[in-house]
C-alpha cells in the first residue's frame, strides 16, 4: 500500500515539537504548527522532564510482526499510534524533519545521497562526505578516504532545530551518543544545540540518560537517544531475520529498564525515522545495464528505493545555488527522459519529473536554495523493486538485504510510544 507524507501533526515532523510542547515551550513551526498543539494531537502530557528515544529502523508493521521478541513494548503498544515519515523515507531526510519539525524540501536534507549543484560532485547527507567523482564512491574503502562534503550545515540546513528553540527558552537539552556524533555534520545540520553526553552500548546510553533526568531535579529538560543497531542489522541481514529479532529484544529490554527507572514527572516518547523492507533480485533495475536508463544521465544519487537522477547538460554543472535554469530544467529533455524511466519501470515505480514531485507534496514545502539539489526525476519503487547504479554503487552497497526509502506503508509509517512516569 501507497503512503504518502503529510507533514502533519500526526508525523514525525510532530514528535520533537510536541515534546517541547509537554515542556511548556510554546513556538510555531516552519510548517505552521505550534508545539503545544502538536502535545494535544499526539496526546503527549505535560511533564517536568521528556526523554525521546529514536530507534533507527524499526517502522510499525515491522514491529507490529516482532513483538515475540519484545514483551515490554508488546506492553505498550496498545497505546501507541502510527506516524507517517518523510519521503524520502530514509534516515537523512526523516532526522533533519525530526530535529526541526520542517519537511525536507526545507531542511535540503533529500536523500541519502545528492548532487552538489556548487561542484557536481556526490554527497553524502549522513557521512558528510563527498565525491568529485561519484564512480569513486564504488571502490572498496573509498569511503574512508572521501573529503568532507563542502556545504556547511547551516549553510544547507537552515531551519532552526526544536533544541535550539528549547535552549533559547532556558530548557537543559542533553543528547546521548557516541563521541563521534557528537560535531558531525548530521548533527550539526538536524540536532544541534544542548549538551552532549559520550555513551557508547545501548546500556550505558540509558544509564547517561538517566544520570541526565535526575540531574534536572524537576527543572524543565529533555534528554535524546538515538539507537541505530536495528537498522544497521536489518540492511545486513533483512528485518524478517534472528539477527533483527534479536536486536529488536536488546532494545526492549533496555527501553523495558529506562522507562521503570525514570522518576515520577518523566514522559518517555519512543519512536522511529522509518521502517524496512527486502527487495527482489529480480526487480533490480541496474542504470548501469538497463537499456534506456542511463540515456542523457549524468548521475544518479538517492538510494535504491528513493532515486534522483540528474540529467547530462552540453557545458558541464547547468545549477547554481540561486534557482533552477539551464538545459537540464528543460521540460523538452526532461520529459522524454521521464519517459523512457516510465516505459522501463513499468508498474514497478512512480517517476515523476521535479516539478511534478514537488506539486505532489513529496518533499513538503520547497525552499528556493533547497531547489538546485533536487534530481531532475524522482524516482520512488513499488513493491519490492530497487533502483541501483553498479558504477557508484559499492558491492556491499548492492548486496544489502533490507532497504528503505520509498512510499510503501512499511517504509512509511513509523510508531509513537508515550509512556508517562
Amino acid at each position: 500500500m501507497t503512503v504518502l507524507p503529510t507533514y502533519s501533526e500526526h508525523s514525525l515532523a510532530g514528535v520533537l515539537p510536541a515534546a517541547a510542547g509537554a515542556l511548556g515551550v510554546e513556538f510555531t513551526t516552519a510548517l505552521g504548527w505550534s508545539s503545544t498543539g502538536c502535545a494535544a494531537v499526539l496526546d503527549v502530557p505535560r511533564a517536568a522532564h521528556v526523554v525521546v528515544v529514536l530507534c533507527d529502523g524499526l517502522g510499525w508493521e515491522n514491529l507490529q510482526a516482532v513483538t515475540g521478541s519484545a514483551p515490554f513494548l508488546r506492553s505498550v503498544l496498545p497505546g501507541a499510534r502510527p506516524l507517517t515519515t518523510t519521503f524520502p523515507a530514509t534516515t537523512a531526510s526523516a532526522m533533519a524533519t525530526f530535529g526541526t519539525g520542517a519537511a525536507p524540501g526545507q531542511t535540503g536534507m533529500l536523500g541519502y545521497t545528492l548532487r552538489n549543484p556548487r561542484t557536481g560532485g556526490l554527497a553524502g547527507m549522513v557521512s558528510w562526505n563527498e565525491y568529485a567523482n561519484p564512480q569513486d564512491a564504488a571502490l572498496p574503502g573509498a569511503g574512508k578516504t572521501a573529503p568532507r562534503f563542502t556545504v556547511e550545515p547551516r549553510d544547507l540546513q537552515r531551519e532552526p532545530t526544536v533544541f535550539e528553540r528549547l535552549t533559547d527558552a532556558g530548557v537543559t537539552v542533553t543528547s546521548v551518543g557516541p563521541a563521534k556524533f557528537a560535531d558531525s555534520g548530521m548533527t550539526l545540520a538536524c540536532l544541534r544545540g544542548g549538551g552532549y553526553v559520550d555513551a557508547h552500548t545501548l546500556s550505558q546510553r540509558v544509564d547517561a540518560t538517566l544520570r541526565s533526568v535526575r540531574a534536572a531535579r524537576g527543572r524543565p529538560a529533555l534528554t535524546y537517544l538515538y539507537w541505530g543497531a536495528a537498522d544497521k542489522t536489518g540492511h545486513e541481514h533483512g528485518w524478517r531475520s534472528w539477527q533483527w529479532q534479536a536486536a529488536v529484544g536488546d532494545f526492549d529490554r533496555e527501553m523495558g529498564r529506562l522507562c521503570r527507572s525514570v522518576p515520577p514527572g518523566t514522559v518517555v516518547l519512543l519512536t522511529a525515522d522509518h521502517g524496512h523492507m527486502e527487495p527482489e533480485a529480480r526487480l533490480q533495475f541496474d542504470v548501469a545495464s538497463v537499456p534506456g536508463l542511463a540515456q542523457d544521465v549524468a548521475m544518479i544519487a538517492g538510494e535504491p528505493r528513493a532515486v534522483h537522477v540528474y540529467l547530462a547538460a552540453e557545458g558541464g554543472l547547468e545549477r547554481g545555488d540561486q534557482g533552477d535554469s539551464g538545459p537540464a530544467s528543460d521540460p523538452e529533455r526532461i520529459h522524454p527522459c521521464a519517459t523512457r524511466w516510465r516505459d522501463v519501470l513499468g508498474e514497478n515505480a512512480d517517476v515523476l519529473t521535479r516539478a511534478e514531485a514537488i506539486a505532489a507534496g513529496w518533499f513538503g514545502p520547497v525552499s528556493p536554495h533547497v531547489l538546485p539539489w533536487m534530481g531532475d526525476l524522482v524516482v520512488a519503487p513499488r513493491g519490492n523493486a530497487i533502483v541501483v547504479d553498479s558504477r557508484t554503487q559499492s558491492a556491499d552497497s548492492l548486496a544489502l538485504k533490507g532497504m528503505h526509502g520509498s512510499l510503501t506503508s512499511a517504509e512509511m509509517t513509523i510508531p509513537l510510544i508515550t509512556y508517562a512516569a
